[in-house]
């Protein structure tokens, strides 16, 4: 071969052998983050909303993601040729389940989540999910090999490229553009084209091995040195989840966000594993002052600006993952250890989203996740001294860098006492000015010494924000958290005894008047008299007669049971066990006590829950279960339709709240309402001052496949008005479904 390849035809040859590794690591990347929110959007209509099923569905992907990792280890125990073959085999053999998605199962009423979610997964995308995910690493000893031992670590960043390309593609351009089946294909495509990227990067491989991997010759890695690349990966992994809960919990919950924090983590791995090093070593430089000053920053928050505070959070993750990861390729193995050292990093990813996303709800009540691995990532970040003087103080042994230790907690002790004591003062939580330069100047000053510098970020954390979060803490039943999210109940002052307010986040979930029974019994906010779903429910007895029969998809605080009648009977449908408990059973709402003692609650996904209902056992059916501006898409299309017709009466009425910051959902309702033979109306629900009842502006919308029930509520108020269909909508199915031509502003 060398003498048919002329010298100045090897660079080339390089080039193109470099090329056809960078393709196939770049196109088994984007199948792997293609195929999880892909395969969701196919799992979310038959298997519902809970927590327990996505939290199932997260730890088996974690888990095939940790096996395909162990399997590209193992791998590295054959000769180069010897690792093709089966890996091509492994692959030839995933591909009999192709056109990938789900396995037709039904599951039973009664399924639990744990046991039938790892099974239906398994059994649908299990093979092709293992297959696709021992690429990143196993291209990478290959390019060792075929290279004669160049350094393959280049390529784990153009590994994260492909994966922020396919996170990217999915709700910009898949989901948008094809329906389930199409995008089933695209990716059934792809992954027969990453067969014929293997067999390519196959046919380079040598005989035997540049690098040795059968017998590795470098030293191995010691306990402590693995151990520390597991916390490495593991803070910055955990801190992405624990972003994109604190953004959209405390500061703003707008559609799609969770794509930026996971895109800047996976852009940061690009940054910290090319081979142009000066902007991961420039960003990690300057990591230590980001996290101190910009941990304080947030944790205090612009409530009057939520983008601003977003975009801090937002840079702060990507600072700590770029220094972070920039840590890892520092402390690299040799080629020859590069599986071990994978393996390392996936567990450390999987332990941070476990942490984050599994066992943080369970154990806090708010998100202290998020400061926790703040101060977890200022532990772990590489720091060097701003100034000369101070490295002396810090390297001393001394009395003086005691002495400097003590004076540091106590001013910090005594900024952060008078902060509380006195919120008006000069270092008060109105005057953000003098605090936050104290802050900086001790921790500028600090920066290098590991110990007086976690001291300050400790101050730092507590003194902008944690200790009103503690506080919260403290106070029994002010706030709770699941999986969907945290919930703080409030009690704001006001005349005739004022009101108690439950926020779910940042979005008001309820509000109740305190005082008098009468006050008490009195719907409020989105579920005024006024209110679409309130006219509804006042006109039901006239409707239905006596012994109306009403369901509610969401339970809130319980306002709509205020509008029971003796004879009525009512059904709540809820998925979060912990609005129940606020509802219900703590007695700091007593909507339910008071109006509909022992409600009727079916516990999980309403349309799953509905699926099993009788025919023709509702006659109103109310439809309000988003959590803040999310939307619970499997709950808006046309087959959800039919499902909530099928229940229905023919003249019941169905209500569903369209208020949403972020996304216009008329133009949903209305195509589900031409498709499904409704009648629809919509009410815009506009009080021009602030009544009695507390009401607030809202969207509902009431549709029936009888005209007449739909003429009795315009009878009533004449604003009823008749939806409008937007040209060229595509109503949303549970085959095709985006959100982006309905974004607001956009």
């Amino acid at each position: 071969m060398a003498d048919i390849i002329g010298a100045d035809d090897r660079p080339l040859m390089a080039r193109w052998c470099r090329t056809m590794f960078v393709a196939t690591i770049l196109t088994g990347s984007f199948l792997l983050f293609l195929v999880q929110p892909m395969v969701a959007r196919m799992a979310l209509p038959r298997l519902g909303g809970a927590p327990a099923v996505w939290n199932s569905a997260m730890l088996v992907y974690q888990a095939l993601l940790l096996a395909g990792y162990a399997y590209a280890h193992w791998l590295g125990r054959v000769r180069p040729r010897a690792q093709a073959a089966i890996h091509l085999g492994v692959l030839i053999v995933a591909g009999l389940w192709l056109p990938i998605g789900l396995i037709a199962m039904d599951l039973p009423a009664d399924a639990l989540p744990a046991l039938w979610v790892p099974w239906l997964l398994g059994l649908s995308i299990g093979p092709l999910f293992f297959a696709v995910s021992a690429q990143a690493p196993l291209i990478q000893r290959w390019f060792s090999d075929a290279s004669g031992g160049g350094d393959p670590y280049a390529l784990y960043a153009a590994s994260n490229l492909g994966s922020f390309a396919g996170l990217i593609a999915y709700p910009l351009l898949v989901e948008p553009l094809m329906a389930i089946r199409g995008q089933s294909l695209l990716w059934s495509g792809g992954y027969l084209l990453l067969v014929l990227f293997v067999l390519a990067c196959a046919t380079r491989l040598p005989k035997i091995a540049a690098v040795d991997h059968v017998a590795a010759t470098s030293a191995p890695p010691g306990t402590r040195r693995i151990v520390h690349w597991i916390a490495l990966a593991l803070v910055p992994s955990g801190l992405m989840l624990a972003t994109s809960t604190y953004i959209t919990t405390d500061i703003v919950a707008m559609p799609l966000l969770w794509v930026i924090p996971l895109g800047l983590y996976l852009l940061s791995f690009s940054v910290a594993f090319a081979n142009d090093r000066w902007l991961a070593d420039l960003l990690t430089r300057i990591a230590p002052i980001t996290i101190l000053l910009f941990g304080g920053i947030i944790m205090g928050g612009v409530n009057d600006r939520p983008f601003f505070s977003a975009g801090i959070a937002l840079i702060l993750l990507f600072m700590i993952s770029v220094a972070l990861h920039t840590a890892l390729y520092r402390k690299r193995p040799a080629p020859d250890r590069l599986t071990g050292f994978y393996l390392a990093m996936s567990a450390g990813g999987a332990l941070g989203g476990v942490f984050a996303a599994l066992v943080a709800p369970v154990v806090f009540d708010w998100t202290y996740e998020y400061p926790l691995l703040i101060l977890a990532a200022g532990a772990l970040v590489p720091q060097m001294y701003l100034f000369v003087q101070f490295r002396a103080l810090w390297l001393g042994r001394g009395h003086a860098k005691l002495i400097a230790i003590g004076a540091i907690i106590v001013v910090l002790a005594v900024v952060i006492g008078l902060r509380i004591a006195d919120p008006g003062g000069v270092f008060g939580e109105r005057r953000q000015g003098l605090d936050f330069l104290v802050i900086a100047t001790i921790g500028l000053a600090a920066i290098g010494a590991r110990l007086p510098y976690m001291i300050v970020l400790t101050g730092a954390l507590v003194m902008f924000g944690g200790y009103r979060s503690l506080e919260l803490s403290i106070d029994p039943g002010a706030r709770v958290r699941s999986y969907f999210g945290v919930y703080t109940v409030r009690n704001l002052p006001g005349p005739n005894g004022g009101v108690r307010e439950l926020d779910h986040g940042t979005t008001v979930h309820g509000l109740q008047l305190r005082g008098s029974a009468q006050r008490e019994r009195m719907p409020t906010t989105y579920y005024a008299a006024g209110s679409g779903v309130g006219q509804a429910m006042l006109a039901a007895p006239a409707l239905y007669g006596a012994t109306a029969r009403i369901g509610v998809v969401g339970l809130g605080t319980g306002t709509l049971s205020c509008y029971a009648r003796p004879g009525q009977h009512w059904r709540f449908y809820e998925i979060d066990p912990a609005v129940v408990r606020i509802a219900r059973d703590t007695g700091q709402f007593t909507y339910l006590s008071r109006c509909l003692p022992n409600p009727e609650i079916r516990m999980g996904d309403a349309r799953i829950a509905l699926a099993h209902d009788a025919s023709n056992s509702l006659d109103l059916l109310a439809l309000d279960a988003f959590s803040s501006d999310s939307v619970p898409m499997h709950l808006m299309t046309r087959e959800a339709f039919a499902t909530y017709g099928r229940v229905l009466a023919h003249d019941g009425l169905l209500l569903v709240h369209i208020s949403n910051r972020f996304i216009d959902l008329e133009p949903v309702v209305a195509a589900a309402a031409r498709e499904g033979g409704w009648t629809a109306a919509e009410l815009k629900y506009r009080p021009s001052t602030l009544l009695a009842d507390r009401a607030s502006q809202s969207d509902w919308v009431a549709l029936s496949r009888d005209p007449q029930s739909i003429a009795a509520l315009r009878t009533h108020d004449p604003d009823w008005a008749p939806l409008t269909l937007r040209p060229g909508f595509t109503g949303w199915t549970d085959d095709y479904s985006t959100i982006l031509p309905l974004l607001k502003g956009f």
